[in-house]
């Protein structure tokens, strides 16, 4: 695991210290700014050079067909892209006529800097013309944590040796070139300008384009304005095209001299509102902008970052990789949710187009658990939208033959975008995914409003969907056969314990629900019978067991099949699905991510000690880790069975899986459930946090090499701060206005009652493995955790 030298290790931000060409589009995704509706990738100010040029809102995409070689019943006939929308970040630079272009001239310094306490990304450079005049160029960039519609930049040039005549062309760029397509199924298809103008203007300092989607219909309105400061001679002149917009900005500068605008952005799209009223709505948007200004929006920016991480830190006190790491994770993940207003979190976030700018089930396992405890809002809005996707969701159950709601397996409006049967529909867990969503965050929070308003809808429906999909045998157990599991190179088969075990909550958890509102339940038509029988095929839930070797199949007759020849997979040949046959997957022992695994973090209370132990050490020999979502779990589960110098390992994979581009896929955007699966690898991992049955523990313990782990989470409205060291816990609890409150958790087993009045410590007891330190595959441990100081 070889650290990027362009990336310095720093506690609070993440600095490019010069530009390697190489890195560029690893930078542009880990460099990219959000706020959950909209998304500009980390592409240089001027356009070019560029990996990917991307800028995204959340759910606006565009239908394209979904051609078959052999079509089959229930087939999604059209697929959803995520579209690269009017491009605002384009700043031109021209030097006494020549372009500012870090591949010409010669560039003298290049520094680039994400600054996860201010919430910006500041780049300053400086550069000198083919024909020997040198310029000084410094740029602030942000989107918006507060207004959704918003981002800004600040641009200021500057002349260094000689008075030259700049020319700056700000733009709005529409259906830009993008890089063809990629044999990666990861990778999201191409679309060639799907954008259609239907509207253009400019002013004297801003321009306004308006687009509207060939298929899907959605229309677009992105809009800039300008504040601008300079020498008298300064003139400013506005252009409007069907694709381009531009303002430019034109003086003679003295050396020490600069020139400084602030370019507004704003943008805003919808499926039913009329153009009118989107113009109108991107105006009032930028007018709102310039009334705050440039300094307004900065502290606005800051201030929120400052609440946010007050709530979200997570200290790291002897890795300073990791601690980096966790905070450009929880950065990233704040900024995929933080304005979502019932929109979902895409596997990308806005970070890039990678699989098409789809949501998967990964949001609801690995990203709304971090986001309950630490931005519980972001996470109900998340599920708000599943909720208003749950008419399309049973309307797929009803064509499927089942009974209440069947949601995607990927999509971003909610139909199903996925034509591949075993890894698409048969991964019926998604449902029981969004219900343990729904049941945690009523746990966390108390919000009862919550769930009699969305979380009984979600509940009962993907209840209902387990009592139709499954039957019982002749011995009066209840199977759910043909499904594919976390693992998706164990595919279309029976029993699959994470799949079993998730669904037994939900239908306990759906009946549950209804009998706290029964009133609910009657709108939802829900009888006293039908409790009767989602209770009963829980108690009968098939969880298969090896008795011979002492562990769970992860799917019914796993150990007995073939085992995968490690031995033989030479290191270019991972992942596996890009080098053998599926079929071949299917039928062996080789995992792709953690499944049984991921079973035995989230229903762990279904497992005993010995059973975790002996798990984790079988399928540890037999995971290729071939998916972003598998290091932090296996660190939970490694930490669990007291394996915590393995635990530590997987940690630094979990969280620098984007840094150091481990899947080599980064380009395409960030892994947002895999940056979550940061916090879940500290503060479920070393931290030990269970929230089974609505009850909070911590069993924490620490590597070697980690001195001091310190973390925050909310529950029900109270901040909870947990500190670690090597030999005690302190608890501590603090209340917004709500002096004297109590929370009740638990510390390695034991019951303790935490006030707000007084911090609690407690011993943490030695780690004692129920077995040896497990082997993995030839080639696939994790490496090693080289520890790097911070400095000072």
């Amino acid at each position: 695991m070889e650290r990027p030298q362009a990336y310095a290790v720093e506690p609070w931000q993440l600095r490019e210290t010069h530009l390697d060409r190489q890195l560029l589009a690893r930078s542009e995704s880990l460099f990219a700014l959000s706020n959950g509706h909209l998304g500009l990738r980390g592409n240089l100010d001027e356009g070019d050079p560029h990996a990917l040029p991307g800028t995204y809102l959340n759910s606006f995409y565009e239908l394209r067909p979904l051609p078959y070689a052999e079509g089959g019943y229930s087939y999604p006939e059209s697929g959803q892209t995520i579209v690269n929308v009017t491009d605002g970040k384009v700043i031109r630079l021209l030097v006494d006529d020549e372009p500012l272009d870090v591949r010409d001239g010669r560039l003298l310094h290049h520094e680039r800097v994400l600054d996860l306490r201010e919430g910006v990304l500041r780049r300053s450079l400086e550069w000198r013309s083919p024909a020997g005049r040198t310029v000084r160029v410094r740029s602030t960039r942000l989107v918006s944590l507060t207004h959704r519609s918003i981002a800004a930049i600040e641009y200021e040039v500057e002349a260094v040796d000689a008075p030259v005549r700049v020319i700056v062309q700000s733009e709005l760029v529409a259906n830009e070139a993008l890089p063809g397509p990629m044999r990666d199924p990861r990778v999201s298809a191409v679309l060639r300008a799907p954008l259609v103008a239907e509207l253009s203007h400019a002013t004297g300092t801003g321009a306004m384009l308006m687009h509207i989607t060939r298929e899907s219909g959605l229309h677009l309105v992105a809009a800039m304005d300008h504040i601008v400061e300079g020498p008298p001679d300064l003139r400013c002149t506005s252009e409007a095209y069907e694709d381009l917009a531009r303002t430019t900005m034109v003086c003679r500068l003295m050396p020490g001299q600069p020139l400084r605008l602030v370019k507004l952005l704003a943008y805003s799209w919808s499926e039913h509102r009329s153009r009118s009223a989107l113009r109108d709505r991107v105006a009032a948007a930028l007018e709102g902008a310039r009334y705050e200004g440039w300094d307004g929006l900065r502290r606005e920016q800051r201030n929120r970052l400052d609440a946010f991480w007050d709530d979200a830190d997570v200290e790291v006190d002897g890795d300073a990789e990791v601690q980096q790491a966790v905070r450009i994770a929880l950065f990233h993940v704040l900024q995929a949710g933080a304005q979502g207003r019932g929109r979902p979190i895409a596997a990308k976030g806005l970070t890039g187009p990678g699989y098409d700018g789809h949501v998967f089930w990964d949001t609801e396992r690995f990203v709304l658990p971090v986001l309950t405890a630490i931005q519980p809002g972001a996470a109900a809005e998340a599920l708000r939208w599943r909720h208003s996707t749950l008419g399309l969701a049973k309307e797929r159950a009803a064509t499927l033959g089942w009974s209440g709601a069947a949601f995607p397996w990927r999509t971003i409006r909610g139909q199903e975008c996925s034509g591949y049967w075993p890894a698409g529909t048969a991964a019926v867990h998604i449902g029981a995914d969004i219900a343990d969503a729904v049941v945690r965050y009523v746990d966390a929070t108390g919000d009862a409003d919550f769930e009699r308003e969305v979380g009984v809808d979600l509940l009962v429906e993907t209840a209902r969907l387990w009592a139709s999909f499954g039957h019982y045998d002749r011995d009066g157990a209840f199977h759910l056969n043909g499904v594919t599991g976390p693992d998706e190179y164990t595919a279309i088969a029976d029993d699959n314990v994470y799949t079993n075990l998730m669904a037994q909550r939900n239908l306990r958890a759906a009946a549950d629900s209804v009998e706290r509102h029964p009133e609910r339940g009657e709108t939802l038509d829900v009888r006293k019978e039908e409790l009767v029988v989602w209770r009963a095929a829980a108690t009968a839930m098939s969880i298969p067991y090896d008795p011979h070797l002492g562990v769970h199949p992860q799917v019914r007759g796993f150990t007995l099949r073939k085992e995968w020849d490690f031995a033989a997979t030479r290191p270019g040949e991972y992942p596996l699905l890009m080098h053998f046959p599926y079929l071949d997957l299917y039928r062996t022992q080789v995992v792709k991510q953690a499944d049984l695994v991921l079973a035995m973090h989230w229903c762990g209370d279904a497992f005993t000690a010995e059973d975790k132990a002996r798990n984790f050490a079988y399928y540890e020999q037999r995971t290729a880790r071939d998916s972003s979502l598998s290091a932090c779990a296996q660190a939970v589960l490694a930490a669990e069975v007291g394996h915590l110098e393995l635990a530590h390992d997987y940690i630094g994979e979990a969280v620098l899986m984007d840094l150091y581009d481990l899947h080599h896929n980064t380009r395409d955007g960030l892994h947002i459930a895999s940056l979550a699966g940061a916090w879940l690898s500290l503060v479920a991992g070393l931290g030990g946090m269970r929230d089974h049955g609505g009850v909070l523990s911590f069993t924490p313990r620490l590597p070697r090499r980690i001195d001091r782990l310190a973390f925050s989470l909310l529950w029900h409205g109270l901040r909870l701060r947990v500190t670690v060291s090597a030999h005690e816990a302190v608890y501590s609890l603090r209340g917004n206005d709500n002096a004297g409150a109590e929370l009740e958790l638990r510390h390695h087993g034991e019951p303790l009652v935490l006030t707000t009045e007084a911090s609690v410590t407690r011993p943490i007891p030695a780690a004692a493995p129920l077995t040896s330190e497990p082997a993995q595959p030839a080639g696939r441990r994790p490496a090693p955790r080289r520890l790097t100081a911070i400095p000072e």
